[in-house]
């Protein structure tokens, strides 16, 4: 499966820095107006935009994702030591099938 990762990983790479290199060229970005009609105005190759925007896409998720993960794992990790905790204390006895037919033998025996 890490192999598959890999691979998939390797292509999407190799796909991400072709487009980057293929569109190098510069293009006008207006970021945000400003008071007098004007724009924040850069100049930024295709390519880097790109990466910049897939980027600014991916990290709230992945951040999402290691919070929900990390929260989990702090459960996870209570729910066993509670488990842990509960299992040392002495548990209640369990009478077997064997120990149930010799204290009916023995009442049948008591009896006259």
């Amino acid at each position: 499966m890490q192999l598959i990762r890999t691979l998939l990983l390797l292509l999407v790479t190799i796909a991400l820095v072709a487009f980057i290199a293929i569109n190098w060229q510069t293009v006008p970005l207006n970021l945000w107006p400003l008071q007098d009609s004007n724009y924040v105005h850069l100049e930024w190759p295709v390519g880097f935009i790109v990466l910049v925007s897939m980027i600014a896409g991916f990290l709230p998720m992945w951040l999402l994702h290691k919070g929900a993960r990390w929260r989990l794992n702090r459960r996870i990790g209570f729910l066993e030591n509670s488990m842990k905790a509960s299992s040392q204390s002495e548990p209640a006895p369990i009478a077997t099938s064997t120990q149930l037919e010799a204290a009916t033998q023995e009442q049948l025996s008591s009896q006259p």
